[in-house]
């Protein structure tokens, strides 16, 4: 944890079992947190929490957070939650429309409504950069206007940012809003570079590149991300209202580029077939770049570049070969608690 943070007693971590929740809960209970995990295991693996499954502060739930019962025998003594749980997959949104809305926003309404049934006074919500569409300004700031919004990934987010706010408003709870760039880093399973990687080692002569390949895009590495949040924590722990902060770094990297870095990675020469223009799908935005100042301002500071990110995310994919081997769908799984 950071210097800047306050201590966290016991946290519930919504999607505790993904990429960026398993990695934050090893954090709180490296720094003496208690930690509950809530994971529904569509996309989070057990294997991420390997090393804390059996920590004498460390409880899982197993459920989805809009089953009955499931939060409320997690926020039990929690002063904070971290929702992570979410539906993460902006490219298919318009393929199931209600899937955004489902696990996004109501899934972020009733983490709310048990906090505040619970008494739970705090809740630090995993946003995201999306919510900007395509902005007009460069670097993006938290003020800037909203467009119109490109995807349903982002307006539901969006949505989400405006439950926190109105529970914070009048219910005095602290909010904060953590707008991400995209993470890299160990235990990355899903985006492009993973993408990328699959493609090359099952076929490393051809690679398919959603659209030019010269969106520039932002990402941040995972121990940096949460080092971010825990400043957020540690500066408005005692403070009702809500903060919103963008994360991620003022550097931007071409697609293109990212594919040089895989491909030179894995020794592989590829044909390289772009495909969809500007934007490889409905929603991917041509270029995405936000305004750090405030989070800086704060007295954090990213530490990793883009490049090694993604080579320490190569290097963790070489590792761990199921997590990239197989493609895993959301299917609905018959789920119990173990406290």
């Amino acid at each position: 944890m950071t210097a800047s943070s306050a201590p966290i007693r016991r946290a519930c971590v919504t999607g505790g079992a993904g990429f960026i929740g398993s990695n934050l809960a090893d954090r709180l209970i490296d720094a003496g947190s208690e930690v509950v995990v809530v994971d529904n295991f569509r996309t989070g693996r057990r294997e991420f929490l390997a090393s804390i499954l059996d920590h004498p502060r460390f409880s899982l739930v197993e459920g989805d957070v809009l089953e009955p019962g499931v939060l409320e025998s997690a926020l039990a003594g929690c002063d904070w939650v971290f929702h992570l749980q979410a539906n993460a997959d902006v490219r298919r949104g318009f393929e199931r429309p209600r899937w955004d809305l489902e696990q996004n926003t109501l899934a972020t309404s009733r983490v709310l409504e048990a906090m505040r049934t619970a008494d739970v006074r705090r809740i630090l919500f995993a946003s995201s950069g999306s919510v900007y569409g395509e902005p007009a300004v460069f670097p993006t700031p938290e003020d800037a206007p909203f467009p119109q919004q490109t995807s349903l990934y982002g307006a539901s987010k969006l949505a989400c940012e405006g439950l926190v706010a109105a529970y914070s408003a009048g219910f005095g709870l602290t909010g904060i809003v953590c707008r991400f760039v995209s993470i890299l880093g160990e235990r990355y399973t899903h985006g492009h570079v993973v993408d990328f990687y699959r493609q090359l080692r099952r076929d490393p002569d051809h690679l398919v590149v959603l659209g030019d390949g010269h969106q520039e895009k932002s990402y941040l590495y995972v121990q940096d991300c949460i080092d971010a949040m825990l400043a957020c924590v540690g500066r408005h722990a005692d403070e009702p209202g809500t903060f919103i902060y963008n994360l991620g770094t003022d550097r931007t990297i071409l697609v293109d580029e990212s594919v040089r870095i895989i491909t030179h990675h894995l020794g592989a020469t590829p044909e390289i077939v772009h495909s969809g223009g500007i934007r490889g799908w409905i929603g991917d935005s041509p270029l995405i770049l936000l305004d750090t100042t405030r989070i800086r301002e704060l007295g954090w500071e990213w530490r990793v570049t883009i490049s090694k990110a993604i080579e320490l995310t190569l290097d963790w994919l070489d590792d761990n070969e199921y997590a990239w081997r197989e493609q895993r769908s959301a299917p609905h799984r018959n789920r119990g608690s173990r406290r």
